[in-house]
């Protein structure tokens, strides 16, 4: 969203696209139309029939008749309350329906994101958009659009009936109108920019709040405790002082109607009883008609402001859902072969590719990576380890050269079959707030219990798991955070192992584990890796020393190749990184 102030309570280009998300609920968009059209017509009949009450039957004292247009009146009141139980009812019914179907269309938008996209939109602001904001649209239809256009139809039924009842009395109502509208034009321009600012402030505040909740450790650990409430201080005095100037417009504006209303009330009590007065010119039947349609005229226009307002939270947030919605962020699948097993051999022929513009990251990469082999890259940070996964997986488009699998382009291969062939097991490890069951299988319906269970045991950890509560069905919270790293790092080797993967990376898989755990982990890489193509990237060489080949990068490029003992006779680069370790582990 661009942020630009419109002023527009009603968008009719972002109308449009929310109507298109009506047809499947015409019935009941039909229904909401027509309860609001009988309400203003309803609404119309109570004067009028006030005006025959006073001066035919009060006046003339006709009891019997005063009793009939009483229960007719009673009876249009009944008929009120039916359909503005179906007013509410259906178009609030409708909201929730159309958000509900524009939550899934933006969380399928989501999923097909490219991982550049998310690396540069906060998270905060994501989620704003997909449980805020989008439960703001609803009032659209609720509170803001069938509510205005109710409102508006019985204001010019009664300016109608006010001109065919007395014109010189609607004359003095209509006079005043133009003021009320002007008043109400105004604030709603000015009420529109504090709402956008409004919005911004709640997606920054969500976005604080989540990142800080999420790195407490990282905050607490290094004493940031006053700092970043010293900055929080500040956000939320920021979206303080958004609503604040929201509540300022409001205090303005309604005292302004309530005078002009008062005003138009008095000056109808005293030109009305001088005519009737004077020359019979008013009757007190139309008097009292025109005090009650006054109100009536005036209080949805107060109301209307405030439902204006409505509607243009409502438009705001649409914006912002729509601005998501129309990101040309989706990874383009250009892929139409689909693989349902491949034997794992990897070829990346002379690859370039960056990041951001003239700064590249991997400068002419090429390697062969045969069948079942286990191949290590080791290199200093930034050297492009990472990246060589990251272009394998398809997260990122490559610059020039090629990336090969059993001998074919991997551009060719549809995304889906091309990832569910690899799995990867990152340093990093992310659990779902769910079982450990499910994170394992991540719900695949094709991957059973008693299949876990038997891979658990193969390569070691069934005994851990099951000394837990629940064993396979306990939770391990949000993040894994009821488990240590070594064990969500089991949990997500079992993850990759259970997929059966033709081709394995391990990311630095053992860099931050304590030794018991790095002793299960290292059973577990023996097992997971045998006879399947692996790739293993590695900060301790320790763990890569039976490695079929290993791979040295330095700043995006490689310089050296061989095995664990071919690279310790080339007294090279590999070999000073291996001495190093070797001294420092030894000296500890």
């Amino acid at each position: 969203m661009n942020g630009k102030v419109t002023g527009k309570a009603f968008d009719l280009i972002i109308f449009k696209r929310l109507m298109h998300y009506i047809k499947h609920y015409r019935f009941e968009f039909i229904l909401a139309t027509v309860a609001v059209l009988v309400l203003a017509g309803l609404a119309a009949v109570r004067p009028v029939l006030l005006r025959i009450i006073v001066d035919d039957y009060i006046l003339n004292k006709n009891v019997q008749q005063l009793l009939n247009f009483s229960l007719i009146m009673f009876g249009i009141l009944l008929l009120e309350v039916v359909f503005q139980f179906l007013f509410i009812f259906f178009a609030n019914w409708l909201g929730q329906h159309i958000i509900k179907d524009m939550r899934i269309q933006l969380f399928d938008k989501l999923l097909k994101f490219k991982m550049q996209y998310f690396n540069k939109t906060p998270v905060g602001k994501l989620v704003t958009r997909v449980v805020s904001d989008i439960e703001i649209i609803a009032s659209i239809f609720g509170q803001g659009l069938f509510a205005i256009i109710s409102d508006l139809l019985q204001m010019l039924v009664i300016i109608i009936i006010m001109l065919l009842m007395n014109w010189r009395l609607g004359l003095i109502v209509i006079a005043v109108l133009p003021i009320m509208i002007y008043a109400t034009k105004i604030f709603q321009i000015k009420i529109k920019s504090t709402f956008q600012e409004v919005r911004t402030q709640v997606a920054n505040l969500n976005s604080f709040v989540q990142e800080r909740i999420s790195g407490m450790k990282i905050v607490q650990l290094f004493t940031r405790e006053k700092i970043e409430y010293d900055k929080f201080l500040q956000i939320n005095d920021k979206h303080k002082k958004a609503n604040v100037r929201t509540v300022w417009y409001y205090s303005i504006f309604f005292p302004i109607v309530e005078i002009l209303s008062s005003i138009t009330l008095g000056i109808i009590v005293w030109y009305g009883g001088l005519a009737a007065a004077v020359d019979g010119a008013a009757s007190f039947g139309t008097i009292t008609s025109f005090i009650t349609m006054s109100s009536m005229l005036f209080r949805p226009l107060r109301q209307i402001a405030d439902k204006f307002n409505t509607l243009q939270m409502g438009m705001v947030a649409a914006e912002r859902v729509f601005t998501v919605l129309d990101e040309n962020e989706e990874e383009v699948d250009i892929g139409t072969l689909e693989v349902a097993h491949l034997k794992g051999e990897i070829i990346f022929e002379n690859v370039h590719f960056r990041y951001l513009k003239d700064e590249p990251v991997l400068r002419g990469i090429s390697f062969k990576v045969k069948q079942g082999e286990t191949v290590a890259v080791v290199g200093a940070t930034g050297a492009g380890k990472s990246t060589i996964i990251n272009l394998l997986s398809r997260f990122y488009t490559i610059d020039s050269g090629s990336i090969l699998v059993d001998g074919i382009d991997i551009n060719k291969f549809t995304l889906s079959s091309l990832r569910n062939q690899i799995s990867v097991v990152l340093q990093d490890v992310f659990l779902f707030s769910d079982t450990i069951l499910n994170n394992i299988t991540l719900n695949n319906d094709n991957i059973h219990l008693e299949e876990v269970q038997e891979a658990a045991k193969k390569i070691g950890i069934h005994n851990f798991i099951m000394t837990l509560p629940n064993n396979y069905h306990y939770n391990v919270k949000e993040r894994g955070g009821m488990l240590s790293s070594g064990q969500r790092q089991l949990i997500a080797f079992l993850r990759a192992y259970v997929s059966k993967p033709a081709i394995l990376i391990l990311d630095e898989a053992t860099s931050s584990i304590d030794a018991q755990s790095e002793a299960m982990i290292q059973k577990a890489t023996n097992t997971i890796t045998k006879n399947r193509t692996s790739i293993v990237i590695a900060h301790r060489l320790a763990t890569i020393k039976k490695a079929d080949k290993i791979i040295v990068m330095e700043k995006g490029k490689i310089v050296e190749q061989g095995t664990h003992l071919e690279l310790l006779k080339q007294k090279g680069y590999y070999s000073k990184l291996y001495e190093i370790q070797f001294e420092t582990a030894k000296a500890s």
